[in-house]
């Protein structure tokens, strides 16, 4: 009789196989949006996601679910989730936490930078000052980079990202000195550069756009050229334009964007045209930064919000 047991062997090691290709790539979609449409109803197909990012969220996931009480592994899951484009799901992640751990800022800081990315600012708002009242009286701790620099050092903590995002939140809808007194206490919260220029070029831009530039150019103090940066490059480059230390033309970029860091030059250039009184210049920047791909960007979203409410397009 012939001996059957390789071929079955062989039948059940390729439906293995196949059972293991298939349940990847039911992880990789689950129930993922393959899509984004913007406020100015522009739609855009997100990109495929990386090996390493759909890893990085894989482990994630399996951290939370053997250890479902875990707070961190729960933040880094929605982190995860977030870095996949699926805000939304990420929110839904931050909400669940957020019913078993209602008095951790962590969750409300990371849900409301999502509904920023959603463009659900009042939500945002509401999210960060949550977290900011949390943090009152507790001291201040590094944040954890969930997409390194290349020295692998991090740069921002956990209230100087709260009261970033605040400051957002509240410049995107229009309220000026809401976001100055949100980027002040983020400029206050700690001495590394980084957060320096980050958040100088925020509140220089909100005092332009409140007409007080001798207020803006004081603003400018803590800015020095021999400063060293390790992350926030766009911003020092902004700041040194604010300065005077270099022109406005070396900033101008040339190609598609679609780069975050890119974007925020885009964006600051735009607003320094606008302040200074050529508005056609800075509507046509605006213009050319909302044809990018780049929707997530904070660059891009705030263009988008100028677009609606300065230029009354949409």
């Amino acid at each position: 009789m012939r001996n059957i047991f390789p071929i079955i062997f062989l039948f059940t090691l390729l439906s293995a196989c196949n059972q293991e290709q298939k349940g990847s790539s039911e992880l990789e979609k689950e129930s993922f949006e393959s899509s984004f449409t913007t406020q100015l109803g522009k739609t855009y197909q997100l990109s495929e996601p990386s090996e390493k990012l759909l890893s990085q969220y894989e482990e994630a996931k399996a951290k939370l679910e053997a250890n479902p009480d875990d707070v961190e592994a729960l933040i880094w899951y929605g982190r995860r989730t977030a870095y996949l484009g699926q805000y939304g799901k990420a929110i839904d992640i931050y909400s669940e936490g957020i019913e078993k751990f209602p008095q951790e800022p962590r969750l409300y800081r990371h849900r409301g930078h999502r509904y920023i990315s959603i463009r659900e600012f009042d939500q945002a708002i509401s999210d960060l000052e949550k977290a900011a009242e949390l943090i009152q009286g507790t001291p201040n701790e590094i944040e954890p980079d969930g997409m390194p620099n290349a020295l692998n050092i991090p740069v921002s903590s956990l209230h100087g990202n709260i009261y970033y995002h605040l400051g957002l939140a509240y410049y995107l809808v229009g309220d000026y000195e809401k976001a100055y007194d949100a980027y002040v206490k983020c400029r206050e919260s700690g001495s590394h550069y980084d957060n320096i220029v980050s958040s100088t070029h925020w509140l220089y831009m909100i005092q332009q756009r409140l007409e007080n530039p001798a207020k803006a150019d004081s603003l400018l103090a803590p800015i020095h050229a021999d400063s060293t940066v390790i992350e926030n490059q766009s911003y020092a480059d902004l700041c040194n334009l604010y300065k005077g230390w270099v022109p406005v033309d070396s900033l101008i970029q040339q190609g598609p964007g679609g780069n975050p860091s890119n974007d925020a030059v885009r964006y600051g250039v735009a607003n320094w045209y606008l302040y200074n009184g050529d508005t056609s210049r800075a509507r046509n920047m605006m213009e050319g930064l909302l044809e990018t791909n780049s929707f997530a960007s904070f660059g891009y979203i705030a263009a988008e919000q100028d677009w609606i409410r300065i230029f009354n397009q949409k």
